[in-house]
């Protein structure tokens, strides 16, 4: 497949380690979800690359973290005027391997570069304390950087979850080693491609591209040089991954599943309930962490929901994400499709009715799922427990602001939640009950950089963003300093 690029450059196939690209012996392919064609052949490499990688990330974090933190300021400003300047092209590259709509490529490009434009500011201001003490001795607390990080980073967001995670690791003076999903290694190696162009030093930024995610992740978390792992992607994942790093007590940040519900009171504004909800629920195809999963509507308005609900879900535009007038892309893979399919009709076999919907888009390929709004729905449903992970968006009843609580809180996930009131008490009650680490009230679009994002229970630990989001990638260390009496 050809893309009109303006920068052919920008699409890489070989991985990128200690400032070179490497083939390997081996390639897998990357495919176009919307028409199967053939995007590239990338270097399917393996553990032997991985510590290659590592090998030279350790190497070159010592004169990095020595740097002067403005010199580090500059170098990641610089990356941020190139992404900026090259939008389009990345834009058109991560649709083309990952299926989301153009515009809203363009808006992760942006949203990406945000974290490299927040960092290189924040490199300026990791700030140390002096405490005072004795009058012969000084108490002192410096931060220094953790030393060779390893993001791995999933497909629905490819761009934005590796900037999201080497701008503070960079700002604070650590060098990465980063694993893309095998689905989307295209945005990795165009990011490594401009960060190489902004001048940031070889092996500080490492890109290990490969379909044996077991073996490389074994790799970066048995090996004693990489000091923190930072992952974006499943639970279950992240579980094996903890496992993995308490061998070596390496910090650990995790971005995990998700399943977050929005409730709709029977004071909400309800058009503006209907298109936050909309938003959110259909936003990427529905394969975000973040996205409405579950929407609770109180008893007395959910007729009258459903009817805008559907009526607004049914004018989304299904097809080919690099067509402008699409506003609805296809999941990533003909197995997504399936898996997204199996949960439908396991709620329809359990007594959910399809209101839009419930079925595979064919005609337009293997990976295409309509828009879908399930009715009827109950709780003991996959579709209540389970992270859907596509264009699905089963509706359920509550009856009280108690009940809904309960119904929200009921999974073990703490990602993202949304509120629909206009009564200004109850926005606080029901931000305070819900076991969630973010919370949006009468509002979806709630990430950007200067917010702390992250999740509670089993959604994870730590946090990427805001002033926050460098606190992972330093370690704190006291210095007592004696003998200071004249």
């Amino acid at each position: 497949m050809n893309l009109p690029l303006k920068d052919p450059t920008l699409l890489k196939n070989r991985a990128f380690i200690d400032g070179e690209w490497v083939a390997g012996s081996a390639t897998f392919s990357v495919l176009n979800p919307a028409t199967g064609e053939l995007l590239a052949s990338v270097a399917d490499l393996g553990a032997s690359h991985t510590e290659l990688a590592i090998t030279a990330a350790g190497l070159a974090l010592r004169s990095w973290r020595a740097r002067p933190a403005k010199e580090r300021s500059q170098l990641l400003r610089r990356w941020y005027d190139l992404i900026m300047a090259n939008q389009e092209d990345l834009a058109l590259i991560m649709t083309a391997e990952q299926g989301k709509v153009l515009a809203e490529s363009r808006g992760e490009i942006a949203y990406g570069a945000s974290f490299i434009e927040w960092f290189a500011e924040e490199a300026k201001r990791i700030y140390g304390d002096v405490i005072p003490g004795s009058a012969d001795r000084r108490q002192i607390v410096v931060k220094q950087a953790v030393g060779v990080v390893a993001a791995i980073t999933p497909w629905n967001f490819p761009s934005a979850m590796i900037t999201r995670k080497a701008g503070p690791a960079l700002a604070a003076g650590c060098a990465v080693v980063i694993k893309p999903a095998a689905e989307t290694p295209l945005s990795a190696l165009a990011l490594a491609e401009l960060a190489d162009r902004a001048g940031i030093p070889r092996g500080l930024v490492n890109v290990v591209t490969g379909t044996d995610a077991r073996a490389i992740g074994q790799a970066l978390t048995d090996s004693p040089v990489v000091r923190k792992l930072t992952f974006t992607g499943s639970t279950p994942v992240g579980k094996q991954l903890l496992q993995q790093s308490a061998a070596t007590v390496k910090k650990v940040s995790m971005e995990l599943g998700g399943n977050a519900p929005i409730i709709v009171f029977d004071d909400a504004d309800l058009d503006q309930a209907v298109a936050g909800a909309l938003e959110s629920k259909y936003r990427n195809a529905g394969q975000t962490c973040i996205c409405v999963n579950r929407v609770l509507v109180q008893d007395s308005i959910y007729d009258a929901f459903i009817a805008k609900f559907v009526a607004a879900a049914a004018r989304l535009s299904l097809g080919d994400g690099l067509l402008e007038s699409t506003t609805l892309g296809p999941l990533v893979s003909a197995r997504s499709a399936n898996d997204v399919h199996d949960m439908v009709q396991d709620a329809v076999s359990s007594g959910a009715t399809v209101a839009l919907g419930g079925e595979r888009a064919e005609e337009l390929g293997e990976c295409f799922y309509r828009p879908t709004v399930l009715t009827d729905v109950t709780q003991d449903m996959r579709v209540f427990r389970e992270e859907i992970f596509g264009p699905v968006a089963p509706i359920f009843r509550f009856q009280d602001e108690a009940e809904a609580i309960d119904m929200a809180n009921d999974t073990e996930f703490g990602l993202a939640s949304y509120i629909y009131t206009r009564d200004i008490g109850r926005a606080w009650r029901v931000s305070e009950g819900v076991e969630y680490g973010m919370v949006g009230v009468n509002e979806v679009a709630i990430t950007s950089e200067i917010i702390p994002f992250g999740g509670m229970k089993e959604s994870g630990m730590g946090r990427e963003g805001s002033k926050y989001g460098i606190d992972d990638y330093i370690e704190t260390k006291y210095i007592c300093m004696g003998g200071l009496q004249a």
